[in-house]
Parts: C-alpha cells; sequence; structure tokens
C-alpha cells in the first residue's frame, strides 16, 4: 500500500511521528542525564569543595550544613530562598553536623564569584574565562559575592570591564565586554539586560541521590514544554519587535554554539542536542507546507472537506512554503554575519 492509498488517520499518523519522535528523544535524554547526574538530597551536605582564593575555609567534604549565619536551613528546596537573605560579608558562620556533633565553623559566603558555567557565544566565553575561575575585582573594585558581580555587569551599559581572576592559585588580568541578552521570564515575556555569560552557584558540591524513574520523566517532561514555550515566546516577541532579532541564529550560529558547547564537556554537549531536537520538532510543527505541520492541515482539510486539496493548489502552497521556509533561513544567516 503506499502513502497515498493509506487510510487518512494513518497518513496523519505517519507525518506526526516525526516531531513527535523529536520531543520523546528530548525527553528520554532530559529524564537521562538527571539520573545520571542526580538530584540533591536531603538534608544539604558538601560533597567536595572547589578550591577557592580564601585564607580560611572551615568547612570540609561531607559536613550537613545546619545553619549559615544563624538562618537554619530546614531542607535543600528551601536554601535557594534563605541565599537572598544571608549577610552581604565575605565570609559567614556556618553550623554543621560533622561526625556525631556540631561545629560552627567560618567559610565563604555560599554565592561567591566562582564561575560555575560558560554560556556559549558570550563575552566570558570569548574572553577566555573558565568554569573553576573566581572573579576577584571588576575595575580594580574587589569583588567577592555573585551578586556584587551581577550588579557590575549589568550597570556596565555594555562597558568594557576588567577582570581580575584567580585561577588555580594564580592571577589572571583579563577585560572584556558584556553582551545586551533578552532573557525568558518565568511568567512569560522577556528582560534585556547586560550579562557576559556566567553562571553561578555554590562552592561546595551537595551530595546527590539517583531520581526515581518518575521523577527523573517528569523532569525531561517539564525541560522540554520549557524549551517549546520559550522557543514560542521569543519568535512571537521577535515578530512584534519586543526583542532583537538576533536572537534568531542560523547555520554559522548553532555550528559556534555546538562547538562552545562541546569544549564544556560530553554531558553539555548530549544537553545541548536534547534541545536542539525539541526545537526540530517545535519547527517541523508549524503549520507551513513542506514542513510536517503543512501536511497536517492539508489532513485536517481533507477531513473536513472530504478530499485533498487540488494537485494545482498543492503545487502553489508548496512553492509558497518553500519561499517561506528559505527566506527565513537566508533571514537567520543573515544575523549569524551581521549581529555582534
Amino acid at each position: 500500500m503506499t502513502m497515498q492509498g493509506a487510510p487518512l488517520w494513518a497518513r496523519a499518523a505517519t507525518v506526526a511521528a516525526g516531531p513527535l519522535f523529536n520531543f520523546i528523544l528530548s525527553i528520554i535524554v532530559f529524564s537521562v542525564l538527571i539520573m545520571s547526574r542526580g538530584a540533591t538530597s536531603d538534608p544539604l551536605t558538601a560533597a567536595d569543595l572547589t578550591p577557592l582564593p580564601f585564607d580560611e575555609i572551615g568547612l570540609e567534604a561531607g559536613d550537613e550544613i545546619l545553619s549559615i549565619a544563624g538562618i537554619e536551613i530546614a531542607d535543600v528546596e528551601g536554601f535557594s530562598d534563605i541565599t537572598a537573605e544571608l549577610p552581604e560579608e565575605p565570609q559567614l558562620d556556618y553550623l554543621v553536623q560533622r561526625g556525631d556533633g556540631t561545629e560552627t565553623v567560618v567559610a565563604p559566603h555560599p554565592l561567591t564569584t566562582l564561575v560555575v558555567s560558560l554560556q556559549p557565544r558570550s563575552a566570558a566565553m570569548d574572553a577566555g574565562l573558565r568554569v573553576g575561575d573566581v572573579i576577584t575585582a571588576i575595575n580594580d573594585e574587589p569583588t567577592v559575592l555573585f551578586e556584587t558581580l551581577r550588579e557590575a555587569v549589568g550597570n556596565s551599559d555594555g562597558q568594557p570591564l576588567a577582570l581580575d581572576v584567580w585561577r588555580d592559585g594564580e592571577m589572571i588580568e583579563m577585560t572584556l565586554t558584556p553582551k545586551r541578552v533578552d532573557l525568558p521570564l518565568p511568567e512569560g515575556g522577556f528582560e534585556t539586560r547586560w550579562l557576559i555569560g556566567i553562571s553561578g552557584g555554590t562552592y561546595f558540591t551537595p551530595e546527590t541521590e539517583t531520581p526515581g524513574a518518575w521523577r527523573a520523566v517528569g523532569y525531561g517532561v517539564d525541560q522540554t514544554v520549557f524549551i517549546i514555550q520559550s522557543s514560542l515566546s521569543a519568535l512571537y516577541n521577535v515578530a512584534v519587535g519586543a526583542i532583537s532579532s538576533c536572537n534568531l541564529s542560523g547555520p554559522i550560529g548553532i555550528a559556534e554554539t555546538s562547538g562552545d558547547v562541546a569544549s564544556q564537556g560530553l554531558i553539555d554537549f548530549i544537553w545541548f542536542i536534547a534541545v536542539l531536537s525539541t526545537a526540530v520538532g517545535l519547527i517541523n510543527l508549524f503549520p507551513i507546507p513542506i514542513l510536517d505541520g503543512g501536511h497536517l492541515v492539508f489532513h485536517a482539510w481533507e477531513a473536513v472537506s472530504g478530499k485533498p486539496p487540488s494537485d494545482r493548489a498543492l503545487k502553489v502552497m508548496m512553492i509558497a512554503g518553500l519561499t517561506v521556509v528559505l527566506s527565513f533561513m537566508l533571514f537567520a544567516l543573515s544575523n549569524d554575519i551581521l549581529c555582534p
């Protein structure tokens, strides 16, 4: 039996199978990655510590953190909430469970200026910053808290910043220029900010546990849905002129991003592949002739009218769809060449 001779439901299911597989692949990859990485377990316990340029780091691997600066840590989920309440001081008192007893030790603020991850095609990546670097000063102003660093970058108005960076016991000087970036907001829409492309985090690695299969799958679904929502929001905001069209990348931009992500390790590269898989599935569902979404529209028309579009109409729509797709590709390619 040929495709044309198959029942309508079978033809529609065959067309929808492609994008559906892209989404399923993304969910599987995200689920496997969270299971391999593990989820932070209760109670909050330091499994490992990243070296920092501080004279006193009283925290040790294996310490269960009970409170910081007198603020109790009830559970792991509540830890992110209390970090905003901590005094903006370079070092704080930690109450920890060590062995059979408790001790109060002095250690750096949990969110110091440690570079935990780098964004592809960012100012930080271009300047040569690495994961594990610690930014100790901006424009000769000492900085020890990530929030202070964030504010300095946000207030830079895109002017070059001179950084003093501690790396493996040595000091390095570098200059970078923040880039204007449109960031998706949890409630929808975008926020435009000056960024250098680094993410912070705690200098201690919390102990983790392997999540159950259903929890991992739920995480994979949430990540896939978030990517779809963010992508649709970005396209809408570009179309209405709310954010820059430079947010759309073409083949050159994707290749550069792939290279930057791959340089950070295999896990990050696999994660990026899952993101691309979601994006490809979403684009294929757009109701544009020659794409799977366009064919599904044809099948919907056939289901309503009782007959498929005429051959002439199909040819005209296919040519129009091809024109739209090629125009979009050229537009994205021009962004790769012209956008900063």
